[in-house]
């Protein structure tokens, strides 16, 4: 992994993904790391110091001379010539911003770690033949949950996989655990010359900075590596040496597995070539496509029909257990990458690709980060790879049909002009030849019925709710020859599949329903088989926090969704949980740090679901003003309160059995309570002790 040897680099924070980053860096031998961040003792300088001493550390606020790194044996200092930017800053930050674009002036590459980790996975796969799938998750509500069902899916069909990102732990760190446990590589040199092996020993030995190409600087080298264009200016890497180190053809180094940046003697890739051949496994999980049988209540509750999956753990039976995707064996290294993407990790990724990815939904958040609701939402769409509609992409777009702007990033033919001037000396049109388009693979997810092949959705069928997914089409007719177009096949009849029973899902809500057809969704685009996953998906409990069930109280259930820190989150919950209790009503606690969100999304499904409402926090009152009117219309209670405790038992008095009380602020929690989890323990301690009481016994 050749990526970033010999650049100066600089890392902006000191968060865990600025400390992984420097990890990476040190560990992909990188000629210097600095790290810098505005606090005086960020909290990671502990660990950056006994982990990484030959980081340098800056603390205070960022200024140009970062773009500098002395240490040059002539007293000079060398340029920085790759920034690494955590994704807690925003780059439109006044003390962030003029740093950027100074480096960029000065020729340097902005990168964040989600790009050097899909620079990181190309490499692997040239040197190894690693070529995982790569499932991502982003969108403003339920990614944490569809992440973690979606990984969860995966090891029910035996894969080995990679949790990370947002979800954390980090990607970087991730990925050099896995490394550090596969053995070293081991390989075979041809015979080639003696004097370019020498050669190449004889540069690696004196520590001289070899280029990418003749000619090219590191900094050229590694912005071609990521497909930008080349620095305006061409970056010294350590003086002169950059320069007398130009050679004829690209060199690559073999780790060795002893050190970090240990490395062979470097060897010519033309003489190398057929020594590390790429091997990409095959797109088939090595599974059968069969669509499983419907999953019935009964069944899935069946102890008999479950028995041969206690006897392995909690997993499916053996032989629904397909075997992991063909390839390169590795004994570690994740056979899936599952990953969940916030904007800011997305904002300005190259290089990245992944199998199948989604944007659950977008709703307002983060605008003080973004700028707008433009750019928040260009942000997400960068889940889904490359905007190039004149190439094929190897990304299953998954996207919710249920909502207009995620729909909206699914893209479409640029229309013709509908006026067209004359070709000089000629009469009549000029030929305008339509710009070459290629579609996109698009797989969708709702809460109604699935909308073409392959699709998922649910049904509702004399009181009951399933899982379906309408079966995908062969793309051959009938005699099995001609490929199928897509205009005839959307005007074929969907044939549904009924998956399993909503009910049979241990997580609430319609809204945590769509998080598990999207994870459904991921992993077949991804080639896993349904069998299996199906039996997985009823031992999912949901997310600490996320709509969590905490007790019954005289009838009446009372759930935790302290994690619903913005409108849209909230709204979710209100439609989904209200949805399930029909005809019983919600009691919702809300309020807290509201980050200047627009609150009147609330007042719809709280005039919908809504029993009484209780309003807590600083913005008690600009919610008030938002859904006054409605819940007013609706026969809907408002009552605010000092404390959360207060709060608790006037929603559980105003409550009937067959009710709800949920706990959904939407807002932030940091001017009551230390985080949203402290939020979450002070509710759930008030509900015990009324709990206790009443006399009910709590699990």
């Amino acid at each position: 992994m050749n990526f970033l040897r010999h650049l100066h680099v600089l890392v902006l924070g000191l968060g865990d993904s600025g400390l992984a980053m420097a990890r990476w860096c040190v560990r992909c031998g990188a000629a210097s790391v600095t790290v810098a961040d505005t606090r005086a003792t960020p909290p990671g300088a502990a660990k950056l110091a006994d982990e990484l001493p030959q980081v340098r550390l800056v603390c205070g606020p960022f200024d140009l001379a970062l773009l500098q790194v002395p240490g040059n044996a002539d007293g000079s200092a060398a340029a920085v010539q790759l920034v690494l930017k955590s994704p807690g800053l925003s780059p439109l930050a006044p003390d962030v911003a003029p740093l950027l674009d100074a480096a960029t002036e000065r020729g340097a590459l902005v990168l964040g770690e989600l790009t050097l980790f899909a620079h990181a996975l190309k490499d692997l796969k040239s040197e190894r033949g690693y070529a995982p799938k790569v499932i991502a998750i982003t969108g403003t509500n339920g990614k944490t949950t569809t992440t973690s069902l979606t990984a969860l899916l995966l090891e029910r069909c035996g894969w080995r996989v990679g949790l990370a990102g947002n979800i954390g732990p980090t990607l970087l760190d991730t990925l050099s655990a896995a490394l550090d446990l596969e053995p070293p590589v081991q390989i075979e040199l041809p015979e080639i010359e003696s004097a370019a092996v020498d050669g190449a020993a004889t540069a690696a030995s004196t520590g001289a900075v070899v280029a990418g190409a003749a000619g090219q600087s590191a900094a050229a080298h590694a912005a071609a590596s990521v497909g930008l264009d080349e620095p305006a200016a061409d970056v010294d890497a350590d003086g002169a040496d950059a320069e007398a180190a130009g050679v004829d053809a690209p060199v690559i180094a073999v780790e060795t597995g002893d050190e970090p940046g240990s490395a062979v003697p470097l060897v010519d890739t033309a003489q190398a070539a057929d020594v590390l051949q790429s091997v990409e496994p095959s797109d088939s999980a090595g599974a059968t496509d069969e669509v499983p049988p419907a999953l019935s209540a009964d069944t899935i509750d069946d102890p008999e029909s479950t028995a041969a999956a206690d006897r392995i753990g909690g997993g499916p039976p053996p032989h629904l257990i397909p075997p992991p995707p063909p390839g390169p064996v590795f004994d570690h290294l994740p056979e899936a990458w599952v990953v969940e993407l916030s904007s800011f990790q997305l904002d300005g990724v190259t290089l990245f690709e992944p199998t199948s990815a989604a944007v659950l939904n977008i709703t307002q958040d983060h605008l003080d980060w973004h700028g707008d609701m433009a750019a928040y939402g260009a942000a997400k769409a960068r889940v889904y790879g490359p905007a190039d509609t004149t190439r094929a992409s190897t990304t299953t777009m998954i996207v919710n049909r249920d909502d207009a702007a995620v729909m909206a990033m699914v893209p479409k033919p640029a229309p013709l002009p509908v006026e067209v001037s004359r070709e000089p000396g000629k009469r009549g049109p000029a030929k305008v030849k339509p710009p070459k388009f290629v579609p996109r693979e698009v797989v969708s997810f709702g809460l109604g019925m699935p909308s073409a092949p392959g699709d998922f959705g649910l049904l509702d069928d004399h009181g009951m709710t399933w899982l379906v997914r309408a079966l995908p089409l062969d793309p051959l007719d009938a005699q099995g020859s001609t490929p199928r177009s897509r205009k005839a096949a959307a005007e074929l009849d969907l044939v549904i599949n009924r998956l399993m029973p909503a009910d049979a899902l241990r997580i609430r809500g319609r809204h945590n329903a769509a998080n598990a057809l999207a994870a459904l969704a991921l992993a077949t685009a991804a080639g896993a088989p349904l069998a299996p996953m199906l039996h997985g998906l009823r031992e999912y409990r949901g997310e600490p926090h996320r709509v969590e069930f905490v007790a019954i109280i005289e009838g009446i259930e009372v759930y935790d969704d302290s994690k619903g820190t913005n409108v849209g989150a909230t709204v979710a919950a209100l439609d989904g949980l209200g949805l399930d209790k029909a005809p019983g009503k919600l009691a919702v606690i809300l309020g807290g740090e509201g980050k200047g969100q627009d609150f009147s999304p609330l007042a719809a499904p709280l005039a919908r679901h809504g029993r009484a409402v209780a309003l807590i926090g600083r913005d008690a009152s600009a919610i008030d003003a938002a859904v006054h009117e409605a819940c007013a219309a609706a026969g809907v209670v408002i009552e605010r309160f000092d404390d959360l405790p207060a709060a608790t038992r006037w929603c559980v008095e105003q409550s009937r059995s067959g009710d709800a009380v949920l706990l959904s602020p939407a807002c932030a929690s940091l001017d009551m309570f230390r985080n949203y989890a402290h939020r979450a323990e002070v509710f759930v301690d008030t509900v015990r002790e009324l709990a206790t009481e009443r006399g009910e016994v709590l699990e």
